[in-house]
């Protein structure tokens, strides 16, 4: 992989730059008068951006200038094993991007969901051995639902919903608490996190601004799409008994994630506001 740049030139290299999370790292690097490299699977151009084509899949393919930081925004369970072909003498810290979900779905009725999480959990703690055998700090960070209007993959499906349907089920009631999160707070935390030595490895949950029930963060949903708010509650078993009949209008669920719903998925947010000043917005979304 040629790079065309002098190997000074780069502070961070950023991979999972085409991502939401990543796409907001990015320009609030160049902001600050960064030059990042960022990693893509394929060709990619912008200003301000050194982009390096590789496959995180076949990490023995990829060769980077110096760095100083990481941020990984990509598939956590895919970096362990590249690892080995990022350490370098100028690299003093990694930024991975986890989940609540290892804290919250480790223990789903849904094997696969169990599974998924696992994998990602493991996935954690290879990550703090490899940087502790070459004494690179590290930061993990675990966001809760995030969302970033039209592109991501939380807050988004529920809005389409809403335009084809007009209301939403709201099961058992629909009282489990949620805190959702900016995907431009999190790159804002996260480049924040790089450059705090009290940040330096540890884990962080990294909540919302707001904690509200899931029936009004649909609500919210409702209010910004400009639509009168409509939910039905829906029993937890009538949910599960029919959810073979309604699951293909929900494409992507599982009967889980109904029932989830009723509980609370909240987390403390004080370390990352004390370490390196963690402040997101509120909920309250805008779509065109």
């Amino acid at each position: 992989m040629t790079t065309g740049i002098e190997p000074q030139a780069a502070k961070s290299l950023v991979i999972g730059a085409t991502g939401v999370v990543g796409g907001y790292i990015i320009e609030h690097l160049i902001l600050a008068g960064e030059r990042p490299l960022a990693l893509s699977r394929m060709p990619q151009s912008k200003a301000g951006v050194v982009w390096l084509q590789g496959d995180l899949r076949r990490p023995e393919t990829l060769n980077f200038p110096p760095f100083t930081t990481l941020y990984c925004t990509a598939d956590a369970v895919l970096l362990p094993a590249a690892l080995p072909y990022l350490f370098s003498t100028s690299l003093k810290r990694i930024v991975v991007f986890s989940s609540t979900s290892v804290l919250t779905k480790i223990d789903s009725e849904i094997v696969a969901e169990r599974e998924m999480w696992q994998h990602l959990a493991d996935a954690e703690q290879k990550i703090v051995a490899a940087c502790e055998q070459h004494s690179v700090e590290w930061t993990i960070l675990r966001p809760t639902l995030i969302y970033a209007e039209g592109r991501d993959q939380n807050i988004t499906p529920l809005s389409r919903l809403i335009r084809r349907f007009g209301v939403m089920p709201a099961v058992g009631g629909a009282a489990g608490l949620r805190q959702p999160v900016h995907a431009e707070d999190l790159a804002i935390g996260a480049i924040a996190a790089a450059s705090s030595g009290l940040a330096a490895n540890k884990f962080y949950s990294l909540p919302g601004g707001e904690t509200l029930t899931y029936r009004e963060m649909v609500g919210r949903i409702f209010d910004a799409l400009r639509r009168p708010r409509r939910t039905i509650p829906v029993p937890a078993p009538l949910w599960r008994a029919a959810f073979g009949f309604v699951k293909p209008l929900f494409p992507g669920a599982n009967v889980a994630m109904g029932t989830r719903m009723m509980v609370d998925m909240t987390f403390d947010c004080s370390p990352a506001k004390r370490d390196f000043g963690w402040n997101p917005r509120m909920f309250r979304p805008t779509f065109e």
